[in-house]
């Protein structure tokens, strides 16, 4: 069924923090297309893309930032080899290629230096590089206590826009 639109708290204040600093680029041109706000994805939310019902998109998270990776159904869908990976943050699944449900954690303690770096691999090459960033996870835009992380910076993703463009 559809979500209400109680489903997407609004959260202007941490909108207007993550808003690019646009002052510090005068030599632009042209603007990319105007960035969707970030949304922030808790877990129950992220949890209802996990490709089980058919038409609704399907979303994996990877260090934090949320993938619609619904043009690959046929690895993430129902079903389908990597279809345990979605619905969650899956970064020390994806860290370890492994898809034991207690590896589909954002948690990376004791990684080792290999996997760490076959982490950041998949990340830039496989999801960032085929498919688009529609959020991220609160745990990657709030802190602890739940006041929004000043640290956040949004991930680039510039042949997304530019696919889209043209």
């Amino acid at each position: 069924g559809m979500a209400g639109p109680a489903a997407r708290s609004p959260l202007p204040l941490l909108l207007l923090l993550l808003l690019p600093d646009t002052s510090a680029e005068p030599e632009l041109r042209f603007r990319p297309p105007a960035e969707a706000p970030v949304r922030l994805f808790t877990e129950p939310e992220l949890a209802r893309y996990d490709g089980q019902q058919e038409g609704q998109p399907i979303y994996l998270a990877v260090k934090g930032v949320v993938f619609d990776v619904t043009s690959g159904k046929e690895f993430y869908g129902k079903g389908a080899p990597y279809n345990a990976l979605v619905g969650k943050d899956s970064t020390r699944g994806v860290a370890k290629m492994s898809l034991d449900p207690a590896d589909l954690t954002h948690d990376t303690t004791g990684l080792t230096e290999e996997e760490l770096k076959s982490l950041d691999d998949i990340f830039n090459n496989v999801y960032k590089a085929k498919y688009p960033i529609v959020g991220y996870t609160s745990r990657r835009i709030l802190n602890e206590d739940g006041s929004p992380n000043l640290d956040f910076k949004p991930e680039d993703q510039p042949h997304f826009s530019i696919k889209d463009e043209f």
